[in-house]
């Protein structure tokens, strides 16, 4: 809302005294031209701005000095061709000055803000600092968002150097800008919970610039930096932990960490559960732990809504989490007695 205010101010202003400096200059008829002027002035403002927030400071900085550079190296030799060369002549040496300006200072700009990664700049080092072959550990959009990835850094557990690629970056500014209420607010979050890692201590998260234009997707990317620099990538997204372990990429995965760390259930063990709702087999009811794992009890559907005791059969762990089958104890313990009961005959 604020920008939005800080924009039409903009307007007003650049389209006034476009007014008033055509009206002061040629009078009334062209005052209006002046006016339509500053607006076109502001609009294109505004437009260069959107462009400048999708580059980085450092890129931008790179750029500055390698064209100050390049403009510096056009005078020194603008000036040797005018006054050190007799073959030049004097009406055409503006000309050669403005040729080696242009040429030059677009050069210095391009390779300014191309290379600029490959070399330390003043209050940049940390952002851009090069990371070591096989030391990348690459965040991906969805595990930014979901947030665990903070609790285990600030932990301790996790440490060292977190690289984010710029594309990431934009798609997590692209999210936070959408009209979707609900997704604007999954992007925020993102933003929030980058910012928060970068104040955890022991953590260091790196911006870093390198793109795959010709690629489609912001997972299709994630793949080709991670097989580049011989990194792993560290998500939440099933589709992609299944792509890239196709392609030999190590993915360190949110959800095979959160599952590790549940308790362990061994077959036999008893628990009170609520059962919360009828399961897919018949007779079957569903309970889930504190944790949200899924608890699978047989004949157990007329229990709904009630605490039950239940005894463990088996436990089933997938890649989307642990599934716990069990029975009602009375059941087990009836079982049990009967098997006695029968082995006694014998």
């Amino acid at each position: 809302m604020l920008q939005f205010a800080i924009r039409v101010v903009l307007i007003f202003a650049c389209s006034l005294s476009g007014y008033f400096i055509a009206n002061n200059y040629y009078g009334f008829p062209f005052a209006l031209i002046g006016l339509l002027s500053g607006f076109l002035v502001a609009i294109l403002v505004i437009q260069i701005e959107q462009g400048i927030r999708k580059v980085s400071l450092r890129v931008i900085f790179g750029g500055v000095l390698g064209m100050i550079t390049g403009l510096i190296i056009a005078v020194l030799l603008g000036w040797g061709f005018t006054y050190a060369s007799t073959w030049v002549k004097q009406e055409i040496a503006p000309f050669i000055y403005i040729l080696l300006t242009s040429i030059l200072g677009y050069l210095g700009l391009v390779i300014g803000s191309k290379k600029s990664e490959e070399f330390t700049l003043p209050f940049f080092g940390s952002s851009s600092k090069p990371v070591k072959t096989g030391d990348y550990r690459i965040l991906d959009t969805s595990v930014i968002i979901d947030g665990r990835i903070a609790d285990v850094c600030e932990t301790g557990f996790v440490d060292g150097n977190l690289v984010v690629p710029r594309f990431v970056l934009e798609e997590l500014q692209h999210i936070a800008d959408s009209s979707d209420s609900m997704k604007r607010s999954r992007g925020r979050r993102g933003l929030d919970i980058l910012n928060r890692m970068q104040k955890a201590a022991g953590i260091n998260i790196e911006i870093v610039e390198q793109d795959f234009p010709k690629i489609k997707g912001v997972d299709g990317k994630l793949v080709a930096l991670a097989k580049k620099t011989g990194g792993r990538i560290i998500t939440n997204d099933f589709n992609l932990n299944k792509v890239a372990e196709l392609q030999g990429i190590k993915i360190l995965n949110v959800n095979d960490l959160a599952n590790a760390l549940k308790p362990v259930v061994l077959p036999g063990e008893t628990m009170t559960v609520k059962i919360i709702k009828e399961g897919k087999e018949p007779g079957q009811g569903v309970a889930y732990l504190d944790d949200g794992t899924m608890v699978i009890v047989d004949n157990a559907v007329r229990h709904q809504g009630e605490m039950v005791e239940v005894t463990v059969t088996s436990v089933l762990q997938t890649t989307a989490g642990r599934m716990i089958f069990s029975e009602l104890k009375q059941v087990s313990h009836e079982k049990n007695h009967q098997g006695a009961g029968s082995g006694s005959q014998t």
